[in-house]
């Protein structure tokens, strides 16, 4: 798993468990989201990783990896791909560097009228069994927002 993010905003390059404990180390009360989204482009698929330092009452402050793969064209591949890059960042933080994990947010919509909605019970399934509290659409997606804005 790549380690290296940067902070949305400046761009500037951070290691992620130095960053996210010193996060957590100096804000005590900070609650952590993690998410993924992706795009297709005519060659490629373009994910983005969000680790959202939600502060009580007084913003975020949001870091991120981009990653660049060759085109996906399954939908449900693709939506795996970001529930699966979500997992593993928010595992490596709670399992190697002991921190908790306030959710994690899926891009995947409850309303069966939404493509997205085939992934829905595996994914939110998937992510429960590993521990984390799942939030999808049409709930307030911090973490997908984020994530969505660095692949667009």
């Amino acid at each position: 798993m790549e380690r290296i993010f940067k902070k949305m905003g400046s761009h500037a390059r951070v290691e992620l468990a130095e960053y996210a404990k010193k996060m957590v180390n100096d804000y005590p009360h900070v609650k952590i989201y993690v998410g993924s989204d992706s795009q297709n482009y005519s060659s490629k698929t373009l994910y983005a990783t969000t680790v959202v330092f939600r502060f009580e009452n007084n913003g975020a402050h949001v870091i991120y990896h981009r990653e660049s793969t060759p085109l996906v064209k399954d939908m449900w591949t693709r939506l795996w791909g970001e529930l699966q890059r979500s997992i593993d960042v928010a595992g490596y933080l709670k399992f190697e560097c002991g921190l908790p994990i306030e959710q994690i947010d899926l891009d995947l919509n409850s309303d069966p009228e939404f493509p997205s909605n085939k992934v829905f019970q595996a994914a939110v399934g998937y992510a429960q069994s590993m521990g984390y509290k799942a939030k999808t659409k049409p709930d307030l997606l911090m973490a997908t927002w984020a994530a969505n804005v660095l692949v667009n």
